[in-house]
C-alpha cells in the first residue's frame, strides 16, 4: 500500500473514530423509554409548565432575559416534541398519537395561562424580549433543527448531559407560547399568529431532527399494518416541513433585505449628507412594498438643491436604486414652522442624550447610592428610639443613649470594620455583671456582635 493510500486510510480512520455515536450510545431501549417518560403531561410535569409558564410570562413582562431563561430550563416541552420526532422514526403510532395529544393539551394550558396572566398584569407595553418572538425567519429554522440534532444525540447517550436543558434555551419553546398568550390578552392578532407560528416551527424542526438521528442511528421499527397508513404519514411530515419552511424563508428575505437597505442608507447618509454648515439632526428609513425612502432633517444654513441633487445621484452607488431621498430644511415646501421646530426638537433632544446616556447612568447609581444611605440613617434613628423606650424600662438609673453605625479603622490590618457604637449615661453606674447583661441584651436586640459601648 502506497504512504499516499494508508495516510488516507488513517485519516478516514481519525473522522470515523472522532464522530462515532455508536461508542456511548445507550441502549435503545432504554432512550425510547427514556424518551417516552417525557411525553405526558399530568400531574407534577403539568403544575411545572404552569409555573414556568407564569415565570416565563413575568419575565417578557419586565423584559428580563434572565428570568426568561429560567422559566425554559424549567419547562418540560421537549418531551412530547422528541415523542413525536421519535414515533415517527420506529413508525411506533401509539407514542406518536400520545406525543401529539400531550403536546397539544401542553400547548393549550400555556396559552390560557400566559392569557391569564398578561389579562390581569398592569403592564401592558410590549417589551423587546416579547416583541423578538413576534417575526420568525429561516434563521429560526434553523436553531431548530440545530438544537434538535444536539438534543435528541444527548438523549441517546449512556450518560444525560446538559444538552437537553441548552436546547430548550436555544430554541426558546416557551416563550412565543406566553407571547401568543399577550396577543390574545391585548387583541393583536399580529401577535398571536407571528408567536405561534415561532413555536410551530420550533416543535416541527426539533421533531424532524429527532426523526433523522433516530433513523441514523438505526432504532429498531415497528412495521406499520398499513403500508397505505405509512405512506400517509409520511406526506404529512412533508406537508409539515414544507409549510413550515417556506413563510420563514419569505421572511427571512425581508429581514436580510432590510439589513442591507438599511446599512447602505446609513453609509450614504454620513458620507454623501456631511454638509459643511449643516447637519443631519434626524433620519427615518422605510422599506415597504411602496418602496425604499430616505428621509432627513438638516439644521444649519440652507443646503442647496444642486447639492441635494448631486447626493441623489450617489443613491446608486451604495447599491440603493429606486431609493427616493427626502431633505427637509429650513421652510421646505409643505413642511410648517412647527412641524420644522418639533423635528429640530427632537432630533436634538436624541443627540444630546445619546451623548450624554453614560452620564445619566452614573447620575442614576449615585442616586441609587444615596438613597441606600438615607434608608440606612433612618432605620438607625428609628433603632434609637425604640431601643431607648425598651431600655428605660429594664434600667432605671439610665439617663441618656444613642446608638449609631460608625467606621473603624483595625489597626493590625489596616482594614476598615462597620460597628455600631453605643453611648450609654446613667444616673447610678452599674454593676459589672449588669454591663455583661446590657451588652448581651443589646447584641441580641440590634441583631450584630460588631457593637462597643461606652459607658458613663
Amino acid at each position: 500500500m502506497s504512504s499516499e493510500k494508508r495516510l488516507y486510510v488513517v485519516f478516514l480512520q481519525f473522522i470515523r473514530d472522532r464522530f462515532n455515536l455508536e461508542s456511548d450510545k445507550a441502549d435503545e431501549l432504554e432512550t425510547l423509554e427514556y424518551i417516552r417518560k417525557g411525553v405526558e403531561f399530568k400531574g407534577a410535569n403539568l403544575w411545572i409548565l404552569i409555573f414556568a409558564i407564569f415565570i416565563a410570562s413575568i419575565g417578557l413582562n419586565v423584559n428580563s432575559t434572565a428570568v426568561i431563561i429560567g422559566a425554559m430550563l424549567i419547562s418540560p416541552l421537549m418531551g412530547p416534541i422528541l415523542g413525536i420526532g421519535t414515533g415517527v422514526a420506529i413508525n411506533d403510532l401509539d407514542l406518536l398519537n400520545k406525543s401529539f395529544k400531550n403536546l397539544m393539551i401542553a400547548t393549550l394550558f400555556s396559552v390560557v395561562t400566559s392569557t391569564l396572566y398578561f389579562a390581569i398584569s398592569p403592564l401592558s407595553t410590549a417589551q423587546s424580549e416579547l416583541l423578538a418572538r413576534t417575526n420568525p425567519t429561516i434563521w429560526d429554522v434553523m436553531i431548530a433543527f440545530f438544537g434538535g440534532l444536539a438534543g435528541i444525540v444527548a438523549g441517546s447517550r449512556k450518560e444525560k448531559s446538559n444538552a437537553i436543558p441548552g436546547v430548550a434555551i436555544a430554541t426558546a419553546l416557551m416563550p412565543p407560547l406566553c407571547t401568543a398568550g399577550y396577543g390574545l390578552a391585548s387583541g393583536n392578532m399580529y401577535y398571536f399568529f407571528g408567536a405561534f407560528y415561532l413555536f410551530f416551527i420550533n416543535s416541527v424542526f426539533i421533531s424532524l431532527a429527532t426523526f433523522l438521528i433516530v433513523r441514523f442511528l438505526k432504532y429498531p421499527k415497528k412495521e406499520f399494518a398499513d403500508e397505505a397508513r405509512e405512506r400517509k404519514v409520511k406526506t404529512w411530515i412533508t406537508f409539515f416541513v414544507i409549510v413550515t419552511i417556506i413563510p420563514s424563508t419569505y421572511l427571512a428575505y425581508k429581514t436580510v433585505k432590510h439589513s442591507i437597505f438599511e446599512r447602505n442608507a446609513y453609509r450614504f447618509i454620513a458620507q454623501e449628507l456631511d454638509f459643511e454648515n449643516a447637519r443631519v439632526i434626524s433620519r427615518e428609513l422605510h422599506s415597504d412594498t411602496d418602496g425604499q425612502r430616505i428621509e432627513v432633517s438638516l439644521f444649519g444654513e440652507p443646503v442647496s438643491e444642486e447639492l441635494i441633487e448631486n447626493a441623489k445621484k450617489q443613491l446608486s452607488t451604495y447599491g440603493l436604486d429606486g431609493t427616493e431621498l427626502f431633505v427637509l430644511q429650513g421652510y421646505t415646501e409643505g413642511i410648517n414652522e412647527a412641524s420644522l421646530a418639533s423635528t429640530i426638537r427632537s432630533g436634538v433632544i436624541e443627540e444630546l442624550y445619546k451623548q450624554n446616556e453614560q452620564s445619566l447612568r452614573t447620575k442614576d447609581e449615585k442616586i441609587k447610592l444615596l438613597e441606600s444611605e438615607l434608608t440606612r440613617i433612618e432605620r438607625v434613628s428609628n433603632l434609637t428610639s425604640e431601643v431607648s423606650q425598651e431600655l428605660k424600662a429594664l434600667y432605671p438609673s439610665l439617663s441618656d443613649f444613642s446608638i449609631n453605625q460608625s467606621l473603624v479603622m483595625r489597626m493590625d490590618s489596616l482594614q476598615q470594620d462597620t460597628v455600631y457604637l453605643a453611648y450609654l449615661k446613667f444616673k447610678r453606674k452599674p454593676a459589672s455583671f449588669e454591663v455583661k447583661k446590657l451588652d448581651a441584651w443589646l447584641r441580641a436586640r440590634v441583631k450584630s456582635d460588631n457593637i462597643e459601648m461606652i459607658i458613663h
